[in-house]
């Protein structure tokens, strides 16, 4: 029989996996995050979740807005509006994701600060 060396995770895959929507998030939590927490997990945990928040607050505030553009001026600039916070929002999060592929703790823009101040439970 080989020699079997158990791995140690240091939370990477739950940063990672945290990334990809909020049952993601709820899924590295319960499955990988409660039983192994570690100081890059957490970070990653508490950036995400603030970003999904956003994200999906943002989502309603654009959709009311691009509601009201397309009653006043139209559909295309209520459609750009729309790509222009999406591309934006791209941007952070795939800033946040190779920060956490590649382990750092390095802070998403705009995000990445006031997530670790108000999920610090986490």
């Amino acid at each position: 029989m080989e020699n079997y060396k158990p791995t140690t995770d240091d939370g990477k895959t739950a940063g990672i996996i945290s990334y990809f929507t909020l049952i993601g998030w709820l899924i590295a939590y319960f499955a990988l995050y409660i039983n192994n927490k570690t100081p890059l997990a957490s970070y990653q945990m508490r950036q995400t979740l603030l970003f999904h928040l956003v994200s999906i607050l943002i989502s309603w505030v654009a959709g009311f807005l691009i509601g009201i553009a397309f009653v006043t001026s139209g559909i295309f600039i209520g459609a750009s509006i729309l790509w222009i916070i999406r591309l934006g929002l791209l941007i952070i999060w795939i800033i946040g994701l190779l920060g956490a592929i590649n382990g750092e703790r390095k802070p998403m823009p705009l995000i990445g600060e006031p997530a670790q101040n108000m999920f610090s439970g986490i």
